[in-house]
């Protein structure tokens, strides 16, 4: 059945139900809305509304209502204080605006805003300022006003240069000073150019390059440190030292000069190097041999002299035997040194056997001086081979021991 045919009981799909408000439509909502009003109204002390009708009746203030809000809204406010600094940060906890404390990673808590607030900093990140080219998107390209510099010896030369930096205290880089890392980038421009205009372009070209990176690191942490900016120079690199563009050609050839003096300087050095050693090792050894025949000679004089003196006091107590001895032992050192066989041609038999090999030391001389071995010879008697100025020598020695 239709809503508006006869019968309907009254339905409006548009209104609250049948006249009357029976219990089976939907609920009012204007009510439940006026109910909501009324409990909110109650916490906080507002006037309810009539139930007839007639207005809103007078209510007393909701406290406990107040203090619960009141309390509820403290609690969240305090527990917005509550904030964690990651690893390789710092928080730096302002209260009123005024630096309160640098905080460590980890947990804690500040006053929340508007009595308090955190600033937060990486201390861990290196920074790069580039002085003489500048890195866009991967790709880097010269700036001519930073790079280009004059050296003492007046000429110019393209420095590019990169300072890599990090923040070492976090609340001088944020309130100290303004625009850190832009005073860092301009200082860092001014001290290249001071220890280039110190320095020849020879010696930047070629072997000052780790100087004047080393220097400028040096004067730019104590220009840092002076203005108190907070931030700690890590490393400067030269990216580049080369002359300009215009006249590279002829400082490659100077260059390539250099390098070949260099190259020949150091050729020579290693032949010295090697020369040197071995001719002083030489003198070293012919002052030794020299010192060893220097100390042969006196000894052996030395010797000669003690032997002269001993002969001189026999002499001097026996001098015909000392004579004949003299003259005996000299004829014998004369005479063992000659190969030829001296006999007493009276004294000798007519036929004899010689043990040549024994007395000659076992080998003779040919006609061409060539030493071969004699034959063996069997001799009954040795001793008949004597000959009578050995004989002679004998008995002058056993005179002079009796």
């Amino acid at each position: 059945m239709a809503w508006n045919e006869p019968g309907g009981g009254g339905r409006d799909p548009w209104g609250g139900g049948p006249k009357g408000g029976g219990s089976g439509g939907p609920p009012d909502l204007d009510e439940v809305f006026r109910k909501l009003r009324d409990q909110i109204n109650g916490l906080f002390g507002g006037k309810r509304a009539s139930s007839d009708g007639d207005g809103p009746s007078p209510r007393g203030p909701g406290s406990v209502g107040i203090g619960l809000l009141a309390a509820a809204a403290f609690i969240i406010w305090g527990l917005s204080g509550i904030y964690i600094v990651d690893q390789g940060w710092r928080g730096v906890e302002l209260t009123f605006g005024k630096h309160a404390d640098t905080t460590e990673p980890g947990p804690h808590w500040h006053w929340p805003w508007p009595i308090g607030n955190v600033e937060r900093v990486n201390v861990e990140q290196r920074r790069i300022a580039e002085v003489g080219y500048e890195t866009m998107q991967g790709q880097s390209r010269p700036v001519p006003h930073e790079a280009l510099m004059i050296t003492r010896d007046e000429n110019i030369v393209d420095v590019r240069i990169a300072a890599q930096y990090q923040v070492q205290d976090p609340f001088l880089y944020l309130f100290n000073f303004r625009m850190p890392e832009e005073t860092l980038k301009q200082v860092t421009e001014s001290a290249i150019r001071e220890i280039i205009g110190k320095r020849e372009l020879h010696f930047v070209l070629t072997e000052g390059r780790t100087e004047v990176a080393r220097e400028t690191q040096r004067l730019l942490q104590e220009v840092m440190d002076t203005y108190e900016t907070g931030l700690a120079v890590v490393q400067v690199a030269v990216q580049d030292i080369q002359p300009p563009e215009e006249v590279q050609p002829a400082f490659e050839d100077a260059i390539r000069a250099r390098e070949d003096e260099q190259r020949k300087i150091n050729r020579a050095q290693a032949y010295a190097n090697e020369l040197i050693p071995r001719a002083q090792g030489q003198a070293a050894r012919i002052l030794e041999e020299a010192q060893g025949y220097r100390e042969q000679v006196v000894a052996r004089a030395e010797g000669d002299a003690s032997r002269f003196d001993a002969l001189v006091a026999e002499y001097r107590n026996a001098p015909d035997l000392m004579r004949q001895r003299l003259y005996l032992e000299t004829m014998e050192e004369i005479l063992g040194k000659s190969s030829k066989l001296m006999l007493d041609s009276e004294a000798s038999q007519s036929l004899m056997y010689l043990p040549l090999d024994k007395i000659m030391g076992g080998r003779t001389t040919t006609g061409m001086g060539q030493q071969q071995p004699l034959a063996n010879i069997d001799v009954a008697d040795e001793r008949d081979a004597v000959t009578p100025t050995l004989r002679a020598r004998d008995a002058l020695r056993d005179r002079g021991t009796r």
